[in-house]
């Protein structure tokens, strides 16, 4: 059992996203003690942008880049190899200004590749990335998940299911921000649906 967990929080270790995304992990190791796992936090290694120079690589040929065009390339390649080799992916994901974090963003540019991740076929795109479970913990500082301004939720299952994963998990913790006692019982409770769940 191959596992990936991929923290996006900038938070380092005071991130709740992350903190629950550990927990998911930590229940997954136990359930599969023999498991191998790949822990990426993106903010402390970002993935690289999707720029004009990345897009000019990445269509270029193997044989035809410079030192530097192939170390880029790899770097795409490492973060599309973690993907594929992974059986069950752990996502720790806060709300930042309504949507996920750029960091995230750019890892998701960074995965979906035609020919690797997905494809094109005649009856439009099919993902590639089949047959994986997918784990999301999602964070918000306000109260957001099934409400129109829960933009990361939908993002996710469309981008996901895109590359072939279709089989998610959401744990939300709101209210995150709010005063009183509010933060720690939603990350209580968020706990609890964490313990709760048959892996």
């Amino acid at each position: 059992m191959n596992l990936l967990q991929i923290n996006t929080s900038i938070r380092g270790e005071q991130s709740h996203s992350s903190h629950l995304a550990t927990l998911l992990t930590e229940k997954l190791q136990a359930a599969y003690p023999d498991s191998e796992l790949i822990k990426r936090d993106l903010a402390q290694s970002a993935p690289p942008l999707l720029d004009g120079a990345a897009l000019g690589v990445l269509f270029t040929p193997a044989e035809q880049r410079d030192a530097e065009q192939q170390a880029l390339a790899e770097r795409f390649d490492a973060l599309i190899d973690e993907i594929q080799q992974a059986d069950r992916i752990v996502l720790g994901v806060p709300m930042y200004n309504f949507g996920i974090p750029a960091q995230l963003k750019a890892w998701f540019d960074a995965i979906a590749r035609a020919d690797l991740t997905f494809r094109y076929t005649e009856s439009g795109p099919e993902g590639l990335l089949r047959g994986k479970k997918v784990y999301l913990t999602l964070t918000y500082g306000g109260q957001h998940s099934d409400t129109p301004l829960d933009t990361m939720t939908p993002y996710l299952q469309t981008m996901l299911g895109f590359l072939g994963m279709t089989d998610l998990t959401f744990i939300h913790a709101e209210g995150l921000a709010r005063s009183g006692d509010v933060a720690e019982l939603a990350l209580r409770q968020a706990e609890l649906e964490i313990a709760a769940l048959e892996i």
